[in-house]
């Protein structure tokens, strides 16, 4: 009996443990106008009109020079993009996507007989892979209390930049 309530009391405090960590704060400023990610730079920066609002640390694709023309080319697209979703139960904390790939991407990559790729994500990173350098398959990867911020603080449809 004692063993069973011994699990009992495990799968309460992991399901617990799950809500708290992924509490999304709640966001009561300027909104989000803008996302600029200079890859170069390994920054992603939240602004409304010209103001920044914050400025974040990134892990981008594992071949980052360039733009993805190809799935599992390892790189991050660039361009204007646009944040098209919201997964509050991602393999990677959480998540916002981009609208990757757009019609010219898919008919680059269709042109050459290949697959652009896609779900490219702004998403919080694994204890696995926390000091790592450009590890995703082409997401922007935050840690996760960034990415807590980010996704409180990002609606649908804002426009991201992504300069090489």
């Amino acid at each position: 009996m004692s063993i069973r309530r011994g699990f009992i009391v495990f799968v309460f405090a992991t399901a617990l443990s799950g809500c708290v960590s992924k509490s999304i704060p709640t966001y009561t400023g300027p909104e989000v106008t803008r996302i600029v990610l200079d890859k170069n730079e390994r920054e992603l920066t939240l602004l409304h009109n010209d103001q920044v609002l914050r400025s974040y640390d990134v892990e981008l694709g594992f071949a980052p020079e360039g733009h993805k023309q190809f799935e599992g080319d390892g790189r991050t697209p660039e361009g204007r993009y646009y944040i098209d979703r919201r997964n509050p139960n991602s393999a990677f904390y959480l998540s916002i996507g981009l609208s990757y790939p757009n019609a010219q991407d898919r008919a680059f990559a269709r042109a050459r007989g290949r697959s652009p790729g896609g779900d490219i994500f702004i998403h919080g990173t694994p204890a696995s892979v926390m000091f790592r350098n450009d590890w995703t398959a082409g997401c922007i990867a935050v840690s996760n209390a960034e990415m807590r911020e980010i996704y409180s603080m990002v609606n649908l449809r804002t426009p991201i930049d992504i300069y090489p």
